[in-house]
């Protein structure tokens, strides 16, 4: 296998800064959230980094040039910006998932209205199902500044095939092969909540058999869709 030129690896950094990019836009569309709070990262691949938002930079004013690059210890590489106040997180994920390629955060409402209740989403939706595999778990109180965080989603995700957290009193990691699958675990994530959160309201959601749990994940993971193209739950197109 040939070793990539320094101007071919560069490229490849240049290319997922275009897409961490383009995606924060998908959490705006989808309303999950305000001023400048939640973030995108993505894995380069083939290489020890990562990009993400920089700190405290609004969404219309991101471009790729903004979007700064870290080693997988959280240090800054390359770019002109603070990195988030996240990168620790993000950080810690890559390097104990060699698996995750992408890892969001949001502060989405009804996600975070169960994170401050400290309760785990029940898997009572087939959609839950089809892309959390179970219920959407609860990861443990931690403060934002060092990796504790990161060690809190490793920990809790560690065993779920759920591919997001609700982490206590603070809001939504999500995880995924690249950037893009992760945003769909977030925006997935809040929908649910929503969902079972006015379920709830109606009285007691009714909990999906573990066997058919099963059989949803690995329909949708296996067979559902047209290879690597996501669709949104329910479409019969």
């Amino acid at each position: 296998m040939n070793t990539p030129t320094a101007t071919e690896a560069q490229a490849v950094v240049e290319q997922v800064r275009q897409e961490v990019c383009a995606l924060h836009a998908e959490l705006v569309r989808y309303g999950l959230v305000v001023w400048t709070a939640g973030n995108v990262s993505g894995r380069v691949p083939g290489q020890d980094l990562f990009v993400i938002k920089p700190s405290g930079v609004g969404y219309d004013e991101l471009t790729p040039a903004s979007i700064v690059v870290c080693d997988l210890d959280g240090n800054l590489v390359d770019g002109e910006l603070a990195p988030s106040s996240d990168t620790a997180a993000h950080a810690y994920v890559y390097r104990h998932r060699p698996d995750v390629g992408g890892v969001v955060h949001t502060h989405s409402t009804y996600a975070s209205a169960w994170a401050a209740r400290g309760e785990a989403i029940p898997c009572v939706l087939t959609a839950m199902a089809d892309e959390f595999g179970g219920e959407i778990p609860v990861g443990p109180f931690a403060l934002i500044g060092d990796d504790s965080i990161g060690r809190g989603i490793v920990e809790t995700l560690e065993g779920h095939r759920s591919s997001a957290v609700l982490m206590r009193s603070h809001g939504v990691f999500s995880i995924g092969k690249n950037a893009r699958a992760a945003v769909k675990a977030a925006v997935m994530c809040e929908d649910v909540a929503r969902t079972v959160h006015i379920a709830r309201q109606l009285g007691d959601p009714v909990a999906i058999p573990q066997s058919d749990v099963d059989r949803l994940y690995d329909r949708y993971q296996n067979v559902y869709g047209q290879g690597d193209t996501e669709r949104p739950h329910g479409s019969t197109a």
